[in-house]
């Protein structure tokens, strides 16, 4: 949505959904959730901007601001799985640290909310003590369930296929949905869902965010790397669209051009 966040129908939207949050109880901690590229740190940066402006103190983080630094994801891929290397999935967060963030914003006390640089791949600085009335969460697997044994059983790709034949990896992500994931998504309310139409939109639309990387930092992942890096999130992002209609409270249909239904 990055493109159309001055058209008349995006606008529109931004204007409902300040309303919506304008009216909750205070303080709250509001969860955007959808595949990558879809927009979500776009709405969370311009719900802030209209939100501060109206005297609501607002801020928002990204789930991936919690990520694992390097070091503690190759203690993960020497113990349990190699592929736990890579950021990104369910067990690569430090989720407790999420839990206390929102449950501090929830009791009206300061949070020191964290940043990760996807450049460096690090956790970077922590941002500043901060008393906040509404935190905006944004991530892309806000709000998923855990998947049956029956449904992990087939890989999903190539990747599942070649390099995670016995399911052990994709089982310890489905351990860990279950577990801290399931009561952070229990303080998100509302949970707000940015609809992709389809997995191949959601691969080109998180290109054209690697070439904004490259643009801004003049580092990145090349073509070869980031079809890599995509394929580890294609079951979770596909289980989004069965279970999300029935979970979050405001839904968000996005076309190919990225523009809100």
């Amino acid at each position: 949505m990055q493109r159309s966040d001055t058209s008349p129908a995006y606008q529109q939207l931004l204007a409902q959904l300040c309303s919506h949050l304008l009216a909750l109880p205070k303080p709250a901690v509001v969860g955007i959730s959808g595949a990558q590229g879809c927009g979500k740190s776009t709405l969370a940066r311009l719900l802030t901007e209209q939100l501060t402006a109206l005297d609501l103190t607002t801020a928002t983080v990204s789930l991936d601001d919690y990520y694992l630094s390097k070091a503690l994801r190759q203690q993960l891929a020497e113990q349990v799985h190699p592929l736990l290397a890579q950021r990104g999935v369910p067990g690569t967060h430090a989720i407790d640290r999420a839990i206390a963030d929102a449950n501090k914003v929830l009791a009206a006390k300061p949070v020191q909310l964290p940043c990760f640089d996807k450049a460096l791949d690090e956790p970077v600085a922590d941002r500043p003590l901060q008393q906040l009335q509404l935190l905006i969460v944004e991530g892309w697997c806000l709000g998923l369930s855990p998947q049956s044994a029956h449904e992990l059983e087939q890989p999903q790709n190539s990747l599942e296929a070649n390099a995670d034949p016995t399911g052990q990896w994709r089982h310890f992500i489905n351990q860990q949905l279950a577990g801290a994931y399931q009561q952070y998504w229990q303080l998100l309310r509302p949970l707000i869902w940015l609809q992709a139409p389809d997995w191949e939109s959601v691969c080109r639309w998180r290109a054209k965010q690697e070439q904004q990387l490259w643009q801004q930092r003049g580092e990145g992942m090349n073509k070869e790397q980031l079809e890599h890096f995509m394929l580890s999130f294609e079951r979770l992002t596909r289980a989004s669209w069965q279970q999300l209609p029935q979970r979050a409270e405001i839904q968000i249909p996005l076309n190919t051009r990225q523009q809100p239904q």
